[in-house]
């Protein structure tokens, strides 16, 4: 009985302590199930909260963006997110689509005058933190809906490095200052070797509606190109070029950094050794000037200029390439005066041949095999007078026989014994127009080109083929030997450079003008764009096109 009753009591306690712990469970639950609630809540009060700030924040920032949008396009708001693509153009006008065309219309901003824009990458579009701006004008409305055409200039200040695969651009229309002063610096030595260089830098800016700050101007010399950074600007960062008149100072580049891609002339001073070295297919230029003094003495022919070069090394070799400026760096190409002897050589330059006026001249010395250590000097040598070495023409002509070897006129009493020696000591060279006489050893190394027929040594032919018989390929695409290569480059050359005859620059010639007036009057594809700008008349003050101003100046004034 006893055992029963314990039996049960045990039972019971063991159930009632089975429903407390079931009971303390689920209030557990029930406690972390509120906890768990609350969090989410709370969780979702928050992000609706930092929904509402992000909100009033965007809603404070388009309001701001709205406001200085006002302000800086003048009372116009212009805004767009458009993919760039670039396209083969010069300056700083972009493309844009006819779209925004139709939105700038409606807000009358080209009541303003030329329009400009704002260019600046997205920041979720930038691979790098610091984010580039630059500014730039329109050239026409006709690019594609939803993307921007970008020449090569802001391409590159835009994307200096890199661009992503889908480049996005910011553009803001903005109001922007005409500039009165702007500060340069080249990225290397040699733009100021250029001549007019100023004048070469105006044209370039001719072509631009802007100038930011830090942005690259390239200024392109032929087959070089030039980079110049904008280090100041007035009165703001950001200016206008257009209809104003710029001061523009070009300062020295920083230490003595030199592009790659860039050739530096070196000054000589006559009678002054210069060393060098020089690598093979490359080139180390100098440059030298003549005087009117100098200029007189050499035209009297008294006196010739004298380019040497000393090899210091055995086994290389180098040509030597001069012209005169505008010619900056004569080359392979294009020169006026070359020599091309194997080791040391000398080139004399007077006025018998080309016309040595007064001016600066350029030397080119040329790697042409291995790697060349080298002295040169440029001096003013006296010739030789005439009349010296004269002899009484009456004694040669008195019994005399020409020798049937040598053609030379021999007096008849030992005519059988030159001749004998003459025909077994010397050979006369049998190639036509040639006819010189050699010694039996040196008719070995005596051979002749069998394209132009000039005499050589043997050691020389091998220079001689490559120099002048390898065909050279001109930028224009004309693939010539050396002689008609200088000549096609002289004055056939569409890639030539010559001197406008309105701006003064040294532009490429390129091909003739489009207008059949124009071409009438001589003047290349250049000269017909940059004649078309006006001027005003001396006499009457009206606007007239240059390339009209001496027509005008006879019609309407009658001078000559």
């Amino acid at each position: 009985m006893d055992f029963e009753l314990r039996r049960a009591k045990e039972k019971l306690e063991k159930e009632q302590a089975e429903r407390k712990e079931r009971a303390r469970l689920k209030l557990e639950r029930e406690r972390k199930a509120k906890e768990e609630s609350k969090k989410r809540r709370d969780a979702i009060e928050a992000v609706q909260r930092e929904r509402r700030l992000d909100a009033v924040e965007a809603q404070l920032k388009a309001e701001q963006q709205m406001q200085e949008s006002l302000i800086v396009g003048k009372g116009v708001v212009f805004f767009r997110v458009l993919e760039a693509k670039q396209f083969a153009g010069t300056g700083d006008k972009i493309k844009l689509p006819s779209s925004c065309f139709a939105e700038l219309s409606d807000q009358k901003a080209f009541d303003n005058g030329p329009l400009y824009f704002q260019l600046s990458i997205p920041h979720d579009n930038s691979s790098s933190g610091n984010v580039r701006t630059t500014h730039s004008g329109v050239l026409e409305f006709t690019a594609d809906e939803n993307s921007v055409g970008l020449p090569r200039h802001v391409w590159n200040n835009l994307y200096p490095k890199n661009a992503p695969e889908a480049p996005l651009v910011e553009v803001r229309y903005v109001s922007l200052p005409k500039g009165t002063y702007a500060k340069l610096q080249p990225d290397g030595a040699g733009f100021s070797d250029l001549p007019n260089h100023k004048a070469l830098l105006e044209t370039i800016l001719r072509q631009h509606a802007t100038l930011s700050l830090d942005d690259v101007l390239i200024v392109n010399y032929g087959e070089l190109s030039y980079k110049l950074r904008v280090l100041e600007l007035k009165p703001s960062k950001n200016v206008s070029v257009l209809e104003t008149d710029i001061e523009v100072d070009i300062v020295s580049p920083e230490g003595d950094s030199e592009s790659n891609n860039q050739y530096v002339l070196k000054a000589l001073t006559f009678g002054t050794l210069e060393s060098g070295l020089v690598e093979e297919e490359n080139y180390i230029y100098y440059k030298f000037t003549i005087d009117d003094s100098i200029s007189e003495i050499i035209s009297s022919g008294n006196v010739r200029l004298e380019i040497r070069i000393d090899h210091e090394t055995d086994g290389g070799d180098t040509d030597l390439y001069v012209s005169k400026h505008p010619l900056l760096f004569p080359n392979r190409h294009q020169h006026e005066w070359s020599s091309h002897d194997i080791g040391s050589k000398i080139l004399i330059l007077n006025s018998k041949g080309r016309n040595l006026s007064s001016g600066t001249y350029s030397v080119g010395v040329y790697g042409f095999k291995g790697t060349t250590k080298y002295k040169m000097s440029v001096s003013v040598q006296e010739t030789s007078k005439p009349g010296q070495q004269a002899v009484s023409s009456s004694s040669i002509q008195e019994d005399t026989v020409e020798c049937g070897n040598c053609k030379h006129f021999i007096p008849s009493r030992s005519i059988a014994l030159h001749e004998a020696f003459c025909r077994r000591h010397n050979v006369v060279c049998q190639h036509i127009g040639c006819g010189i006489v050699l010694r039996a050893e040196e008719a070995r190394n005596h051979v002749h080109c069998e394209k132009c027929g000039q005499a050589f040594q043997l050691g020389e032919m091998e220079k001689h083929m490559k120099v002048f018989h390898e065909p050279l390929s001109c930028p224009c695409g004309a693939v010539l030997e050396k002689t008609d290569m200088v000549q096609h480059q002289a004055s056939v050359c569409p890639l030539r450079l010559v001197a406008c005859r309105f701006c003064g620059d040294m532009v490429q010639a390129g091909s003739s003008a489009t207008d059949v007036r124009d071409r009438m009057r001589g003047l290349s594809e250049h000269e017909s764009i940059c004649g078309s700008r006006t001027a005003p008349c001396d006499s009457c003050g009206r606007s007239v096109m240059l390339k009209e101003m001496d027509i005008h100046q006879i019609a309407v004034h009658q001078k000559n």
